[in-house]
């Protein structure tokens, strides 16, 4: 198998990410490319997520994809295995976020010439990195069944800044108590703007709504 490359990146230490992730973002949709930003706890389906969405759109969009963690290379082998997307691995070396730095970093390293759509799968926890713009076109949260309802209500910032907040893992909705119309309802009070999208991606439900928002909106840039 064709290995996987990893970029180091170091943390950016600068007082106006703000005013850096403005000019990425700029720089991105003039150039009629779409970045997104994947923000989750780990384990809530981010992985999988990203592989049925790249699946479903490839013949339409190009997709390319950089899977932050903190160490290891898995969740990009799996990305590249299962979809044949382009795919660069980056390590933050302990760091539990990226910013509009390190993203550009791996920007780069990717290579986004011959693609339209980037999926930034961001550091695994519902806190930091809800703090620090990447200079995304758009920002998405994933929300598993198993993790509770009340995540909304525990971490207001990351469903403050989302445009999307998909809930995952509804084929297990059976099993564990999760409150959909609740935590919906919560998730509009923070942010009356978002779109709450149940899904699984697992077996596929809820897709058709969010693979439809995704086309658009990426379509909205690259045909600018």
């Amino acid at each position: 198998m064709e290995k996987v490359e990893i970029v180091e990146l170091k943390e950016s230490i600068f007082k106006n990410n703000d005013e850096r992730a403005n000019i990425l973002r700029n720089e991105l949709t003039n150039n009629k490319k779409f970045l997104l930003n994947v923000m989750s706890s780990p384990g809530s389906g981010k992985t999988t997520t990203l592989t049925r969405t790249i699946n479903c759109l490839k013949d339409s969009i190009r997709f390319g994809v950089m899977e932050a963690d903190i160490d290891g290379d898995c969740d990009a082998y799996t990305i590249k295995e299962k979809t044949g997307a382009k795919v660069v691995q980056l390590h933050t070396g302990g760091m539990c976020h990226l910013d509009s730095d390190m993203t550009r970093q791996g920007l780069d390293s990717l290579g986004i010439d011959d693609v339209d759509c980037i999926f930034l799968e961001n550091i695994g926890n519902l806190v930091c990195p809800a703090e620090f713009d990447t200079g995304a076109t758009k920002q998405i949260a994933i929300l598993s069944v198993p993790e509770g309802d009340d995540k909304p209500i525990k971490y207001p910032l990351m469903f403050s800044v989302c445009d999307v907040v998909l809930i995952n893992k509804i084929d297990a909705l059976k099993v564990f108590d999760f409150d959909i119309n609740k935590c919906e309802e919560v998730i509009h009070k923070l942010n009356p703007n978002c779109v709450v999208i149940p899904v699984s991606s697992k077996t596929g439900e809820g897709f058709d709504k969010w693979t439809n928002w995704l086309e658009n909106e990426v379509k909205k840039v690259i045909n600018k």
